[in-house]
């Protein structure tokens, strides 16, 4: 009977140092890999610029001295810095005062226009300025042009 269980003390004390090992062995030896990843990403980007090699931003627009009845136009080039086809929109707002948009009619000429990824687009810009525009000696208003795909 002793000898019996000397036996199962061993057989007991052998698990545990084999478990044991285990154990501590799991925690030292692992495997790993990375995995490189490359794709593209459609996109679509809206730059403005004074010229059609896109070398001088469009940062504001400065119309002048513009007579009642009178109008004036700018040309700008819009280019898709993404690699998909965008459609134009434009929209003004932030209008100083907020009467000079009864008098003034602000458009271009390409609105809903679809310019492909890197491609340049000529847009002109109108501003028509109303005969009976009056109790206005300065203007200030923001344009947003949106591309979408």
């Amino acid at each position: 009977m002793v000898n019996q269980r000397v036996s199962a003390i061993i057989l007991v004390a052998a698990m545990a140092t084999a478990i044991s090992a285990v154990v501590f062995t799991s925690g030292i030896l692992f495997d790993s890999t990375t995995i490189t990843n490359q794709g593209n990403v459609n996109s679509i980007g809206v730059g403005v610029y004074w010229e059609d090699s896109c070398l001088n931003e469009v940062t504001s627009i400065n119309w002048g001295y513009v007579e009642p009845g009178s109008d004036a136009n700018v040309t700008i080039y819009i280019k898709n810095d993404g690699n998909v086809p965008m459609t134009l929109n434009m929209t003004t707002g932030a209008w100083d005062p907020s009467s000079a948009s009864t008098y003034i009619t602000f458009s271009w000429n390409c609105e809903g226009s679809q310019v492909n990824g890197g491609a340049v687009l000529e847009a002109t810009l109108f501003l028509s300025v109303s005969s009976n525009a009056t109790g206005m000696s300065s203007f200030t208003f923001e344009i947003t042009i949106t591309g979408t795909d």
